[in-house]
């Protein structure tokens, strides 16, 4: 079977690669350039550089494909609109399926593959001829929440080598094979951007405006660098510390103002910031919506946390309400609730538009 992996320059793709080499596969490594520096000093460079030193390594042919055009329509564009907007986006899951599941795949088949391989940590499961994705056995590593938007195309064309291989497990096998990523650390930040000062970047192509910081009575403690920089419950960065005005405990984001620009904090009163529920949109269900309009399951309203128990009700066929067994904090817009069964099969998932308390009053 001739395989196209997305090799990245970090261990989790190398280790992919080999192990489908091992097993007597025609593997081809297909790096990925998504963004492009103005000043031209750019990670992918060194990324490229690792790319070559592990497919010698390995013994497979490896090309490079440019997309940065592609992610920056698809992807980058709407991340900026998120945050005009006041919300907290995530890109990754938008990577995985406009770019990592969308060109790739389509140059994939241009070199004439069977099938394409990721190094992500999830698994895929063929029943009745639908496809499922579950989590991965690492449940420390469990990516299949970015992994929420893909289609049953891209599902069935992928193949997940590490769906059962434990991160440890890995290093050492880049270890015993001498591959040069075996201790290079796992990318971080923005996707494809990478890791870098974020209000830095973001004011490259957003105007930052100041505003005001006040605490819910209406009184100013402080003066922000542009709301688009906080996220509700975030307590780090405000520099409203030490108030004597205060009651000593640490202050947080409760609220954002967009049309007066104002930012809203206050102080040791975390429920203000708990909700009972959330409506979410854009729904992506894995492999259908379920017949049953009303159900119970679990979900996750960001990435690593453990799993939520949620009664979910279906509103159509992209948007849902989702009620929460225990109240939540900082439910943010813009990310994503990623909905899964007992047995860590991944239903789908939406964008987070809004919440509640139980009284009714919108917390987020």
């Amino acid at each position: 079977m001739r395989i196209v992996v997305g090799i990245s320059g970090g261990v989790d793709s190398s280790v992919a690669a080999y192990l489908l080499k091992k097993q007597g596969h025609e593997v081809i490594g297909l790096f990925m350039i998504n963004w492009e520096e103005k000043d031209g000093n750019c990670t992918a460079e060194e990324d490229y550089e690792d790319v070559k030193r592990v497919c010698n390594k390995i013994g497979i042919p490896y090309f490079s494909v440019n997309y940065s055009k592609e992610y920056y329509d698809r992807v980058f564009k709407y991340f900026l609109d998120e945050y005009k907007r006041g919300r907290t986006p995530n890109p990754d899951v938008l990577c995985n399926r406009e770019v990592k599941f969308g060109p790739f795949l389509e140059q994939a088949k241009k070199l004439g593959a069977d099938m394409i391989a990721t190094g992500h940590y999830a698994k895929k499961i063929e029943k009745d001829g639908k496809y499922y994705l579950a989590k991965a056995d690492d449940l420390n590593k469990d990516q299949s929440y970015f992994l929420n938007q893909l289609s049953q195309e891209q599902l069935r064309s992928v193949i997940f080598p590490l769906s059962n291989i434990d991160k440890p497990k890995v290093r050492e096998m880049a270890h015993m094979l001498g591959l040069s990523t075996a201790d290079k650390k796992d990318s971080t930040g923005i996707c494809f951007i990478g890791e870098r000062n974020f209000k830095k970047f973001l004011q490259e192509f957003l105007p930052a405006k100041s505003g005001k910081i006040m605490d819910l009575d209406g009184n100013v403690v402080g003066s922000h660098d542009g709301l688009m920089y906080y996220t509700l419950g975030q307590r780090r960065g405000l520099n409203i510390g030490g108030r004597k005005d205060g009651n000593g405990q640490r202050w947080f984001v409760i609220k954002k103002d967009l049309e007066n620009n104002i930012l809203y904090v206050s102080q040791g009163e975390d429920d203000l910031l708990y909700s009972d529920y959330l409506f979410a949109s854009n729904m992506n269900w894995i492999p259908q919506i379920p017949q049953e309009k009303t159900f119970n399951c679990f979900a996750k309203f960001r990435y690593r946390q453990p799993d939520q128990k949620v009664k979910v009700t279906i509103i159509d066929d992209k948007n849902i309400r989702v009620d929460f067994d225990e109240k939540q904090r900082a439910i943010t817009p813009g990310q994503f609730v990623v909905l899964y069964t007992t047995e860590g099969i991944c239903l789908g998932g939406g964008i987070i538009e809004i919440s509640y308390n139980k009284e009714g009053k919108q917390i987020s």
